[in-house]
């Protein structure tokens, strides 16, 4: 069984379920599920966790992400991009300098009202389900970050844009919101992830290359191991007389693993290792008990 994260480059067309459902058939096992969806017309990154690796698709899904999006300016849909059916369309008045501002006034924290149509719940129904039903229900505001934006061409009445966000942001609505903010409405009218975490567009396969792989051998060559996921955390290693506690998931205090007490801060997470150099699961430092909590174990066998 293939164990990590492969960085699957989403085509247009396929949802990111289609795309687990191939990479089941192509490396030929069941264990296999994505960081976040990307909608069906949208390309682009799709981290997908394999084997072990699958217990990271929670903590993925929490991570930065960047994505190119064009904006067109001037119409209005009812899902907020152009896949969906036209609600209004206004000249666009606005000159160029007037529009890039409006584009970056959004850099920072705002709230940010979801979708019609999007997978969130309210009342155990499904918002998109809602709306192909025809109706439509008040949805609570969501603070949001875009910690970058950038205008990347202009071409009135489209705009190319850069954008890295937090969780939970919909570049749909972004659009649609600097639309509203310009007097000329808005929607998406291409998006391309470009970054999710520490997974570059770059790097990214689409699904006949991981097939190609697959036959040739050299898929494993691709395949990000889950300790480098975490590479960015400190690694701590239990001392050999301690190995039992990681092995059975348990807590451990600083002297464990050969560290003095109170060097951690409270909140941190780490990655931690038996005595041999396994990784074996990432820990959370608690202050009020002075000892490491385990937040996500990667034993064998799981």
């Amino acid at each position: 069984m293939y164990n990590g994260v492969i960085n699957v480059y989403k085509e247009k067309g396929y949802t990111s379920h289609d795309v687990v459902a191939k990479m089941r058939g192509i490396l030929k096992q069941k264990k296999i599920g994505h960081t976040g969806t990307l909608d069906p017309e949208a390309e682009g990154v799709l981290p997908v966790c394999l084997g072990q690796g699958t217990k990271l698709c929670d903590m993925l899904t929490d991570k930065t992400k960047t994505y190119q999006a064009v904006l067109l300016l001037g119409t209005e849909t009812d899902t907020q991009d152009t896949t969906g059916n036209i609600l209004a369309k206004k000249p666009v008045e606005a000159d160029p300098e007037t529009a890039a501002e409006a584009v970056l006034s959004f850099r920072g924290r705002y709230e940010q009202i979801p979708p019609m149509y999007s997978a969130l719940k309210v009342n155990g129904k499904k918002l998109y389900e809602l709306a192909r039903a025809g109706k439509e229900v008040e949805r609570q505001a969501r603070p949001v970050e875009i910690l970058d934006i950038r205008v990347e061409s202009m071409d009135l009445p489209r705009v190319t844009i850069t954008v890295s966000c937090s969780k939970g942001t919909y570049i749909r609505t972004l659009c649609h919101d600097i639309g509203r903010k310009l007097g000329c409405g808005g929607c998406m009218e291409k998006l391309l992830r470009t970054r999710v975490g520490q997974f570059d567009l770059k790097d990214s396969l689409k699904l006949g290359e991981i097939e190609e792989l697959v036959h040739s051998g050299q898929i494993e060559e691709h395949i990000v191991a889950v300790e480098t996921v975490f590479s960015s955390y400190d690694r701590v290693r239990m001392l050999p007389q301690w190995d039992l506690l990681l092995y059975n998931g348990n807590p451990f205090t600083p002297d464990k693993a050969g560290l003095p007490p109170g060097l951690p801060l409270s909140g941190e997470s780490v990655r931690v290792c038996d005595s041999q150099g396994k990784f074996l699961g990432i820990y959370q430092f608690d202050q009020e008990k002075g000892r490491f909590q385990p937040q996500k174990m990667f034993l064998g066998g799981e």
